[in-house]
């Protein structure tokens, strides 16, 4: 089981987009996907118009069986939602033994997937710490703007940092360039300099699609939206390369 957490302490990267599509395309090449959704936002709920009885919240702080607090999507796909009462677990985590692995410990009955992506709040929070450390993998996406470098090289510090002061060793296996325009001369010269600095884990960029902002509006992923788009070939493209990648499960 691959349990990855995609994670930019920079906000504005089309991160809970990628979560949303990429987990979508992995349920479709029959890969059994769960998602959870560590934002207090509860962004991949409203986007796919679904809310558990039982969320996140419940799952750190109520003692909740992670199996109650699961909700089916569609097929092959699964959700733990979250909901503003997140923030607060927050708090009360902050008080416990051991906080930043509560996470780890309470999904450890989870085995029965093939992929766990976490969708991770955009700042360096508890609620990070306890995805990071329980994850073996990190995907990063990262707009194709000014900053984009600047919010990469900070991650990769701050996951060597965890893995030093943790004894983890969790990875960055995949940067995701997302919003890309090949009219743009900004974009163009960021992913240059993305590629130079990350080389092979960059994958082939999410390029910006309308039909790709629309389809949360309609409680829908890119491929049941609008399956012939660019951005739902795109998402598919970046399913591949994730699928090929086995060899860090």
């Amino acid at each position: 089981m691959r349990k990855i957490c995609l994670i930019n302490q920079k906000g504005g990267v089309a991160k809970t987009t990628t979560t949303i599509n990429l987990a979508s395309a992995l349920a479709a090449n029959e890969k059994r996907v769960l998602i959870i959704d560590l934002d207090p936002q509860g962004n991949i709920g409203t986007c796919l118009c679904v809310q558990g009885e039982k969320t996140v919240y419940d799952l750190l702080v109520n003692d909740a069986d992670p199996y109650d607090c699961i909700v089916t999507v569609s097929e092959n796909l699964d959700i733990i939602t979250a909901d503003s009462s997140l923030a607060k677990a927050e708090l009360i985590m902050a008080g416990q033994t051991s906080r930043e692995t509560v996470l780890r410990r309470k999904l450890e009955p989870v085995f029965n997937y093939d992929y766990v992506l976490i969708d991770c709040p955009p700042s360096l929070s508890l609620l990070n710490v306890n995805a990071l450390l329980y994850a073996n993998e990190a995907f990063v996406p990262v707009a194709t703007d000014f900053l984009a470098l600047d919010a990469l090289k900070k991650m990769s510090q701050t996951i060597s940092e965890i893995n030093e002061l943790f004894d983890h060793d969790i990875k960055i296996t995949q940067v995701i360039p997302t919003l890309y325009d090949k009219r743009s001369k900004a974009c163009v010269t960021t992913l240059k300099e993305i590629k130079r600095g990350y080389d092979e884990l960059v994958t082939n960029p999410i390029r910006m699609n309308s039909k790709i902002r629309e389809a949360p509006s309609q409680g829908k992923d890119i491929f049941e939206y609008a399956k012939r788009s660019p951005g739902a070939m795109d998402y598919k493209k970046l399913a591949q390369t994730v699928m090929e990648a086995e060899e860090y499960a």
